[in-house]
């Protein structure tokens, strides 16, 4: 393993690292910014030009403030905990390509942190591990409330993972790899959100209940939980847990780019350019979401989960193989 080859590796380790630590705070500013025009309000203004530095001074607070853990909380399982969310999603990350490969002193350079041919299978384990991190914070708190909120968060992730991994599997079927780097490359003519809509919309609708986004935010429902699952985080803590949710956004977004949008894939622009393009939309379309749906019932989500969206996932998956099947 030579010289360069380690270097750019490292590259594109701080790459990632830094794009999504400053790329959070724009998009919690983006979001605030949305909404507010969405709802007739201007939004943040007065922290910086256009309320720009509003986010830097929010975690600039956060760093500040108290760090409180509750009498009788798990004090040990009580701090790891807000971190498992976050590392999950950074290895998740790894994994998805931001672009062609590059020519650089004499080696080729894909631009993503790894190639790895089990990509897809990597990162449903990755971001199923992550749940981990909400459910201990919860038990951990010693409170009824975050308690309650992290078994939500668990009972959404395995009811909502299994149609998204069918969803993916229908890719699987036609493309014959687990890489998402040969996925993009199968869509240079054709992006597969043309043969297959249905299996994108299961997997987007899943990827907004797993990452626990409105509406279906019922990890942390104000009105029935006070705050959910980091009811009892204050300072970093929660500020982890902030971090965490915007970098799981970016990771399902990522995925659905990658594997239904073309991913570096577009005419005149530079490949990277066109990702981040397709990223910005989608993190767009998350924040409209928000600002539309009302959030729904509990009983509501997990019925549209195991009643609707699997048994649609297994039948896109059947009439998928039978299509490949037919024409092989």
């Amino acid at each position: 393993m030579d010289a360069t080859f380690l270097i750019a590796s490292a590259v594109k380790v701080l790459v990632v690292l830094g794009f999504v630590l400053l790329g959070v705070p724009l998009i919690v500013w983006m979001e605030r910014k949305v909404i507010g025009h969405m709802q007739d309000r201007i939004g943040p203004q007065r922290v910086g030009p256009f309320g720009l530095l509003q986010t830097i001074a929010d975690g600039i607070k956060l760093f500040f403030k108290e760090d409180i853990v509750p009498d009788g909380a798990d004090r040990v399982v009580f701090i790891i905990a807000p971190a498992l969310p976050v590392i999950t999603a950074f290895l998740a990350l790894a994994v998805i390509p931001f672009g062609d490969t590059v020519r650089v002193a004499g080696h080729d350079i894909p631009l993503q942190i790894t190639d790895v041919n089990i990509a897809v299978l990597w990162i449903l384990g990755t971001t199923s591990m992550g749940v981990y991190g909400i459910v201990l914070g919860g038990w951990a708190s010693n409170s009824k409330y975050p308690l309650l909120g992290g078994l939500r968060s668990s009972a959404q992730m395995i009811s909502y993972e299994l149609a998204q991994g069918i969803s993916l599997v229908s890719v699987i079927v036609m493309t014959g790899t687990l890489s998402l780097a040969s996925i993009v490359r199968q869509q240079e003519h054709l992006w597969f959100i043309v043969p297959q809509f249905f299996a994108f919309v299961i997997y987007i609708l899943c990827g907004i209940a797993e990452t626990n986004r409105a509406p279906f935010d019922l990890a942390e429902a104000e009105t029935e939980l006070v705050a959910g699952f980091h009811t009892e985080f204050s300072s970093m803590k929660f500020a982890l847990y902030f971090l965490a949710e915007y970098a799981n956004m970016m990771v399902v977004s990522g995925i659905a780019i990658s594997v239904f949008f073309g991913g570096w894939h577009g005419p005149f622009l530079p490949p990277v350019v066109w990702f981040l393009i397709k990223l910005s939309l989608f993190l767009f379309f998350y924040v409209w979401l928000r600002a539309t749906f009302p959030r729904l019932r509990y009983d509501q989500l997990m019925a549209f989960g195991w009643k609707v969206l699997l048994p649609a996932s297994l039948l896109n998956l059947t009439v998928t193989a039978l299509v490949v099947g037919l024409t092989a």
